[in-house]
């Protein structure tokens, strides 16, 4: 167990370091391995709020990941990794005492989350001030390794300029007049300026930009401003239960020429776009898309254990334990952040998505996204992404945006 040392004790201790530092080298790393001392992971996610599905769907692949990155011992040079979640309830502030509590009172040796970008943009400075890696899954927004970013603050998670190189890559191109749609909120915000960003690249004009209360059921006033815009295409950026796709269909949106696009999202959320059928746009993750060994694991044991396939974000967390996992491997289990900074900045891991890595830069990992169409399958209730290509790690680079 671990317990409190006073002031005095510090010193002690500190003392004792600078007198045996030399001769004992690095066998403080191999005590610890030696000593069984377990490494601590505290996982941040929405076990209940509008991101409730996305947090499950994290821990599933988090829980996956240590298992595979380890070879089923949970274990990384010779110590057990355990690992405690806590509810964020999709609140920032209550995102920041359930962080504060892992670090103070568990004392975790990791961060890992959030669901919520608005959760992870609350919690970032804690992880300066406490100094501890924290490894940022499923949030998006470009502000986590953009303007809030610190050096302790590492992605796995793609951010809103990968979705937006994405979907901008299928349908912007000259003349194109686009609107998009989008939540209130910094997942939304960012998303939308990175598309604008790249569609006008491509030389899109973007005729409206328009923001729904992330928490509306009713997008009828939002719908009917862009309906009056008349874009040949809706761009829209959403996540969450409350999606506006049912009342897009409602407002024969598409019968008036105003043609959907969008991130193809979850399997709940789905259900409700089977009138997108045909729909060309983006996705971050679908089971049947990747072609590697750590996918085909994946989707084998999550079958086994949960009874079906791995939803959008179960990948995810996956990825970020094998971040973790693969780090540890090269630090002899020392989660010192020092440590795991030096060695996560440009580091290389396997993942289902194919090989990630770490920018040096921002530490945002770059990573493949996949072009795709709609269809419906027999078999499937809800519409089924057919690959049109996959979109390489760097094709999907973000540019770097942080500040420091």
């Amino acid at each position: 167990m671990r317990r409190r040392i006073s002031r005095i004790g510090w010193a002690l201790v500190f003392s004792s370091i600078l007198v045996l530092g030399a001769a004992c080298g690095s066998a403080g790393s191999e005590s610890d391995a030696e000593s069984g001392e377990p490494i601590r992971i505290g996982v941040l996610i929405s076990k209940t709020g509008a991101l409730e599905s996305y947090g499950k769907q994290t821990i599933n692949g988090f829980e996956l990941g240590i298992e595979y990155a380890t070879g089923g011992t949970k274990k990384v040079a010779g110590r057990p990794i355990e690992w405690i979640v806590e509810d964020t309830e999709t609140k920032p502030d209550v995102a920041v005492q359930k962080a504060t509590k892992l670090l103070e009172e568990d004392e975790v040796d990791i961060l890992v989350g959030a669901s919520s970008s608005a959760d992870t943009l609350a919690v970032l400075p804690l992880a300066e001030e406490y100094q501890r890696v924290m490894v940022v899954e499923p949030a998006a927004a470009d502000s986590i390794t953009g303007d809030n970013w610190n050096r302790y603050i590492f992605r796995t998670a793609r951010n809103s300029s990968q979705d937006a190189a994405a979907g901008a890559r299928a349908i912007a191109a000259p003349g194109v007049k686009i609107a998009t749609l989008a939540p209130d909120y910094a997942f939304g915000r960012d998303g939308v300026a990175a598309f604008k960003r790249e569609a006008e690249k491509l030389g899109a004009e973007i005729v409206l930009e328009e923001y729904a209360d992330p928490k509306a059921t009713d997008f009828t006033p939002n719908i009917q401003k862009i309906i009056m815009k008349k874009p040949d295409y809706l761009f829209v950026i959403w996540s969450g239960a409350n999606t506006p796709w049912k009342q897009l269909a409602d407002m024969k949106v598409q019968e008036r020429g105003i043609k959907i696009s969008t991130g193809v999202p979850d399997f709940a959320a789905m259900q409700v776009m089977k009138p997108m059928v045909g729909m060309e746009g983006f996705t971050v993750y679908h089971y049947t898309l990747p072609k590697n060994p750590v996918n085909d694991w994946l989707v084998k044991e999550h079958r086994k254990r949960f009874g079906g396939p791995p939803d959008l974000f179960t990948p995810g967390g996956m990825s970020a334990a094998i971040a973790i996992v693969e780090a540890l491997k090269k630090t002899g289990g020392d989660p010192e952040a020092e440590r795991l900074i030096q060695t996560m900045e440009g580091m290389s891991f396997e993942t289902p998505k194919g090989k990630m890595t770490f920018r040096p830069e921002d530490h945002q990992a770059l990573q493949a996204m996949y072009a795709v169409k709609l269809e419906k399958k027999e078999g499937s209730d809800e519409p089924v992404p057919v690959l049109i290509r996959e979109i390489s790690p760097e094709e999907a680079a973000p540019p770097v945006e942080n500040k420091r």
